[in-house]
């Protein structure tokens, strides 16, 4: 039988901590709940959770400050649950390595239906690329897709959220072409998403960072194409 995905919601609100325990349980989650940072802190620590809900609006520690503590030791899927829905807070929640936000009030069918394509696309991410044995190689690094892995040829690991895996290997199948913001959406996250271009901004700015740490001053690996869209420069082999 195949083993329950563990689901970890952060949350200080007793009564949607509680709302989201039954409701995600009876969808066949493995749930634990923490009203603070400080008490999901030994959960994350252990790699315990398959995806993370985190308030952003909690006392002593917020959300945004825990999110990027998380992100300093795991890639767990992240997504955000928050009263503020203005398009600079959802931004500031993606740059700190989000995958998803979700407003307050809430429907929790839409918060369900917005876990399962986040660890849809973690899944499928996690299937070999078109061609060779699913290895990638670009520009002296090495990336793994079944093991979500990106590294350098001598072996350091290059961390990557789930949305910058999904658009790194988006690019890798698709070198030298032109995507457009609608078509980066559609391949990491589905037609049927109601996110905005600026997530895919944010999500391509944070991976370049990344990516241009471990290469060579000056390296163009993804370049803006106004008012076109993004292309992925280097040359890609197979294993």
């Amino acid at each position: 039988m195949e083993e329950a995905l563990k689901i970890l919601v952060v949350e200080d609100d007793p009564e949607i901590r509680d709302l989201l325990d039954e409701f995600l349980t009876g969808e066949g989650y493995v749930v634990r709940t923490a009203d603070s940072p400080a008490s999901a802190d030994p959960l994350v620590e252990r790699k315990w959770a398959d995806l993370v809900i985190l308030d952003l609006m909690m006392p002593r520690e917020d959300g945004l400050s825990f999110c990027r503590r998380i992100r300093v030791r795991s890639q767990v899927p992240i997504i955000m649950l928050t009263a503020k829905t203005a398009e600079i807070d959802r931004i500031v929640g993606l740059e700190f390595g989000a995958d998803d936000y979700l407003g307050k009030p809430f429907n929790p069918r839409e918060l369900l239906a917005r876990i399962r394509a986040v660890l849809r696309r973690t899944n499928a991410s996690a299937a070999p690329l078109a061609g060779g044995s699913g290895i990638k190689r670009f520009a002296g690094l090495v990336v793994d897709p079944e093991a979500r892995s990106i590294t350098t040829e001598d072996g350091a690991s290059v961390p990557l959220t789930t949305t910058e895996f999904d658009l790194l290997a988006c690019f890798l199948e698709r070198p030298r072409r032109v995507l457009s913001r609608d078509q980066l959406l559609d391949y990491t996250r589905g037609s049927a998403t109601d996110a905005y271009d600026r997530t895919i901004d944010v999500a391509i700015s944070r991976l370049r960072t990344k990516l241009a740490a471990c290469l060579p001053p000056n390296a163009q690996v993804i370049t803006t194409v106004r008012n076109a869209g993004y292309l992925f420069n280097p040359t890609v082999t197979d294993g």
